[in-house]
C-alpha cells in the first residue's frame, strides 16, 4: 500500500532571501579613515575615550609642565617683575625630563598595542594604507606632544600680558617658542614611535624609548663638560649633534635667539646651526621613512 501524501498548506510556504544587500550609501574613503585614525590617536594619547587609569599619567605630567609655568606667572605679576623668570626658548629644555617620559609613555601605546593585539591587518582591510596608518599615527602624537609643550608657553605669555610685560617682546619670544617646541614635537615624536614599533611589548617599549633619551643626552652633555674643561670649546658644539635634546637646543639657540644650554654657553654659530638644522630634518625625514618601510613589512 503506497505512503500518503502529505500535503503543505499554502499559506504555510515561505521564500526567505538571505542574501546581502549592497551597500549604497556614501564612501568617505582613505581621508576620512585617516582623519579617523588621527583624531582616535590623538585622544588616546591622554587617555580620552579609554578608562580612568589611561587617563592619570599624561594628565599628571600635562599638570606638571604647565604648574611650574603658573608660579612663573604669579611671582611676576605679584612682584611686578621686569621679565619672566624663563625665556620661552628654555622652558621645554629645563622640563625634558618630563617630555621624555610623555613620550616614553604614550609612544608605545600609540602603536605597540597594535602590533601586541594584531589589529594592524584590520585598518589595512579598510581604503587605507601603509602610508596612511604612519602619517595619522606620526602626526597625533606630535600633536599631542605639542599640546604638552606649548600650553606651559601659553602661561607663561598670558601672564606676560597680565604683568604688563612689553608686548612686543613678549609676543617675539612666545612665536619663537612656538617654532621650538614644534620641532622638538616632530623629532621626539618619530623617534618614539619608530622605537615602539620594533617591539609589541609595551613595557620592553617605553624602557627603549627612555634609554635612548636619556643616555645619549647623559652621554652628550658628558663629552661637552670634558670638552669645556679641558677648553676645547670647538668640540662642544659638534658633540651637541648626537643627542635629541641638544639638537633643539643648538637649532633654537642658533636661530631662535635662545641662550645655548651648553656648558660655557657656547652653541652653535650660524654655519654649525645649519648643520644643527640639515640634522634636525633629517632624523624627523628618516623616522617617517623607516616606520613607512617597518609597516610594509608587517604581518598582513
Amino acid at each position: 500500500m503506497a505512503d500518503p501524501v502529505t500535503t503543505v498548506p499554502a499559506d504555510q510556504t515561505r521564500i526567505h532571501n538571505i542574501g546581502y544587500r549592497a551597500y549604497d550609501g556614501p564612501r568617505l574613503g582613505r581621508a576620512y579613515a585617516r582623519r579617523s585614525l588621527y583624531s582616535q590617536s590623538l585622544r588616546g594619547s591622554y587617555g580620552l575615550g579609554r578608562s580612568v587609569k589611561s587617563k592619570v599619567l599624561p594628565m599628571l605630567l600635562f599638570v606638571v609642565m604647565c604648574l611650574p609655568a603658573g608660579i612663573m606667572v604669579a611671582v611676576a605679576v605679584f612682584t611686578k617683575a621686569n621679565d619672566l623668570p624663563v625665556d620661552y626658548t628654555r622652558y621645554a629644555i629645563i622640563l625634558q625630563a618630563v617630555i621624555s617620559l610623555y613620550i616614553a609613555s604614550q609612544a608605545p601605546q600609540s602603536v605597540s598595542r597594535d602590533l601586541r593585539f594584531k589589529t594592524v591587518p584590520l585598518y589595512f582591510s579598510r581604503p587605507i594604507e601603509t602610508s596612511d596608518y604612519v602619517r595619522a599615527k606620526y602626526a597625533a602624537l606630535a600633536s599631542a606632544l605639542f599640546v604638552l609643550t606649548a600650553a606651559p608657553l601659553i602661561v607663561l605669555y598670558v601672564g606676560a600680558l597680565l604683568a604688563k610685560l612689553d608686548f612686543a617682546d613678549q609676543t617675539k619670544g612666545f612665536a619663537q617658542g612656538l617654532v621650538s617646541v614644534a620641532l622638538l614635537s616632530l623629532l621626539f615624536a618619530g623617534i618614539g614611535l619608530v622605537i615602539a614599533s620594533v617591539t609589541p611589548r609595551r613595557g620592553f617599549g617605553i624602557a627603549a624609548v627612555i634609554a635612548v633619551l636619556t643616555i645619549t643626552y647623559g652621554a652628550v652633555s658628558t663629552l661637552q663638560a670634558i670638552a669645556d674643561v679641558q677648553d676645547s670649546t670647538g668640540a662642544i658644539a659638534w658633540i651637541g649633534l648626537f643627542s635629541p635634546i641638544t639638537l633643539i637646543d643648538g637649532v633654537q639657540s642658533a636661530f631662535l635667539g635662545a641662550a645655548s644650554a651648553f656648558p660655557g654657553g657656547h652653541g652653535p654659530g650660524t654655519a654649525a646651526g645649519l648643520v644643527y638644522v640639515l640634522v634636525t630634518l633629517g632624523l624627523i625625514a628618516g623616522c617617517y621613512g623607516l616606520l613607512t618601510r617597518r609597516y610594509k613589512k608587517v604581518g598582513l
